[in-house]
């Protein structure tokens, strides 16, 4: 069977600027709930950066601390921590090791061998005041060092505030001596421990509030698109829905939309997310230390090239995926919507046998998507471990070389592991992008359709409308140059019943679809009561001119709501409907009679009860043209001859146009008007053009087969 399936719009799409631009318009009513979105963005990015560099200002802070004893000026432009020219140091300053690793290594030599910076690392004792519980435990301690010190030839200096020891003195003591004259670092230690349990706390409360609010925009923007759409689609021309599937129009208001609704919540927030923290992670790494930053960037170029082959592999994948997909969608909804045919015709194994090979097909597109996921990763990953690698090698010797601190390498291999994690979920984000970007095209196509009924009203209904129908040389063709109907004219008069019949194709339910203006015409004048249709209100027009159509369809709900369609009817006006064309007899006999839910598509009432209910429901709406199209086709003779007694006393006094192939249901017609060819071919009662014996009489003896007429 030839594999002929609706595969040939787009399925995926890379960026496109026009798509995302029209798509960030439906955001301006939600202009302060984005602001917030990005403020709490930055708030949580913030956090996430902050915490590498508060971890390396408590380890190198509080945890590996030592100081160095430095010439006056020597560190001019970075303030020294304490003692500045301090008598007791002999005019020298005391400043954190940490700050020596500025300087290059020659310089730094050269200072040594001149004496302007101490060879001995220091450690710097902050004394408690005497009121201090503290102070005696740590005079107590700084006794024992001034002893240690002195059997090891040195000495501990002591000012008003501050004392200055060796650091392997303060190694040598007991740990609670040790922890005594360290104070300060645990008071430093728990101010961090205390801050970074503030900033994780604001990171989960910003990123809460970031991912709610960029749902609750999505989810927002989701809903008015989807109201657009279909109020859009609902007032589009029979000519262009015609053309369009229902599986399409519905696709387009539900996973299309839901495609930018994703952009919104998963693609944007998280590229937004992922490219600041990026950016963040490269700025505070050239801030921590240039030299090892640079170190670090020189290890991107093989991501960013394997992201890029890696993105259009994974577009290639998805398209594949997503084309096989739709072709074993779209196989699955035909042979099980004509299931019974498959079965009458024995191709349950033909069947089988094609769809196990569309189906093959997609499994290989989807092991190609999983393939190159399963690629890249473990790449990545491998990546970014060698980055970290190289980071620990070339710090670990900058260390050595005193050129770096403990906890700006501690920092850095931090960083570098925030930097890869969003490289992984940009590229895996690609793909949402593109069905964002395939879904918006096709929305904004399904927007921009303009093939429409035109409303432009000059006159107001006539009040009341007596139901004056006149055609004049209407011409109308469904496809240009296939004429339906040619230079037709007729007409019908207030409270006049004109039944038309003809032979398929003759035009018959073109007439309904042109009085209601489901379609225009291409030639002549229709007018209700003397005004033509196309100058009227079309909600107007329609709400005058009612249609029973020949395929009745019912909504899910109660029988009421189907009666009413949400229109301001009494229950009394709906049960007179209902009893004037006898559907009250079955209606009542239902367990929930009038509150009697139906079944999708009514499948749970008969044909002929679900046409009777669709009578009810054009009377109860009180037009003042009715139009029975084919309406008796699916009601048997007896249900027939209640509906025509139901509808006798209803019609009277309202102009109706019946259009029937059952002869029979229009006997008493006041006129009928044979079509054909699009033209009216006879016109008169019935036993007047039985007499004829032209197109009626020869259309009424075919349907009843010779029988005496």
């Amino acid at each position: 069977m030839a594999d002929f399936f609706d595969i040939d719009e787009s399925i995926t799409k890379g960026y496109d600027s026009g798509i995302v631009g029209r798509i960030f318009a439906y955001l301006r009513p939600y202009a302060g709930i984005a602001v917030a979105t990005i403020l709490t963005l930055a708030i949580s990015t913030a956090g996430e950066l902050y915490i590498p560099v508060l971890v390396k200002d408590t380890v190198d802070g509080a945890l590996v601390v030592s100081y160095a004893m430095v010439a006056p000026g020597l560190m001019a432009g970075s303030e020294p921590v304490a003692l500045p020219a301090d008598p007791i140091l002999g005019g020298r300053s005391i400043v954190p090791s940490s700050r020596l690793k500025a300087i290059p290594g020659s310089q730094r030599r050269e200072y040594l061998a001149s004496g302007a910076i101490g060879q001995a690392s220091l450690y710097l004792v902050g004394l408690e005041s005497p009121a201090s519980p503290r102070a005696a435990a740590q005079g107590e301690a700084l006794a024992a060092a001034r002893a240690l010190c002195a059997l090891k030839g040195g000495e501990v200096l002591a000012g008003p505030s501050h004392a200055v020891l060796p650091i392997e003195i303060l190694k040598a003591l007991p740990p609670d001596q040790a922890l005594a004259l360290r104070s300060a670092d645990t008071r430093r230690i728990s101010r961090n421990v205390s801050i970074l349990l503030s900033v994780l706390l604001a990171v989960l409360a910003a990123t809460f509030l970031q991912i709610y609010l960029s749902s609750l925009v999505g989810q927002r923007i989701m809903k008015d698109m989807r109201m657009e759409l279909f109020r859009h689609t609902s007032t589009r021309s029979l000519a262009f829905l015609s053309r369009q599937p229902v599986g399409r129009l519905v696709t387009r208001m539900t996973s299309d939309v839901e495609t930018i609704n994703q952009f919104f919540t998963d693609v944007l927030a998280a590229f937004l997310k992922d490219a600041s923290l990026m950016a963040g992670v490269l700025v505070v790494l050239l801030l921590l230390d240039w030299r090892l930053a640079l170190v670090t960037l020189a290890t991107l170029p093989p991501v960013l090239v394997v992201t890029l082959i890696s993105r259009t592999r994974a577009r290639d994948a998805f398209r594949r995926q997503r084309t096989w997909l739709s072709k074993v969608n779209s196989y699955l909804a035909e042979r099980v919507s004509g299931i019974a045919v498959v079965k009458l015709f024995v191709r349950e194994e033909a069947s089988s046998r094609e769809f196990r090979e569309k189906d093959a097909q997609l499994q290989k597109a989807n092991l190609g998507e999983m393939y190159v996921y399963a690629t890249f990763r473990p790449i990545v990953d491998f990546l970014g471990a060698t980055t970290t690698a190289v980071v620990i090698w070339y710090g670990s010797k900058m260390l050595g070389l005193e050129l770096l601190s403990l906890g700006t390498l501690i920092a850095f291999i931090n960083l570098v592991g925030m930097f890869y994690s969003p490289i992984q979920d940009l590229s895996e984000k690609y793909t949402l992008l593109q069905s964002a970007m395939a879904g918006g095209e096709r929305v904004f196509k399904l927007l921009d359709s303009t093939d429409t009924i035109p409303d432009k009203p000059r006159v107001a209904m006539p009040d009341p409308v007596r139901g004056h129908v006149q055609f004049q040389d209407v011409r109308f063709a469904y496809k240009a140059g296939e004429w339906i109907l040619k230079d037709l004219s007729f007409s019908v008069q207030p409270g006049e019943m004109v039944a038309i019949v003809g032979s398929t194709g003759a035009g018959k339910t073109t007439v309904t679809n042109l009085i209601t203006r489901l379609w225009d015409i291409q030639g002549g004048t229709i007018s209700l009561d003397g005004i033509p249709i196309q100058d009227l209100p079309l909600h107007g027009l329609r709400k005058a001119v009612q249609p029973v159509l020949q395929d009745v369809f019912l909504f899910s709900g109660t029988i009421a709501d189907n009666i009413k369609l949400g229109q301001d009817i009494s229950d009394e006006r709906m049960r007179l409907a209902a009893r004037a064309v006898h559907a009250d007899e079955f209606i009542e006999a239902l367990p929930g009679g009038y509150d009697s839910l139906l079944s999708e598509g009514a499948t749970n009432l008969s044909s002929g009860q679900r046409q009777i209910i669709s009578f009810a429901r054009v009377l109860a709406h009180d037009p003042a043209l009715i139009i029975l199209d084919e309406a008796t086709s699916s009601v048997d003779t007896e249900t027939e001859g209640m509906i025509q007694r139901g509808l006798e006393g209803l019609l009277s006094g309202r102009t109706s146009i019946v259009i029937a192939h059952r002869l029979s249901t229009i006997k008493h017609a006041d006129r009928i008007i044979v079509l054909a060819a699009g033209k009216v071919a006879e016109e008169g009662r019935h036993e007047e053009l039985l007499e004829r014996r032209g197109l009626y009489w020869n259309l009424y003896r075919l349907q009843y087969g010779g029988t005496d007429i």
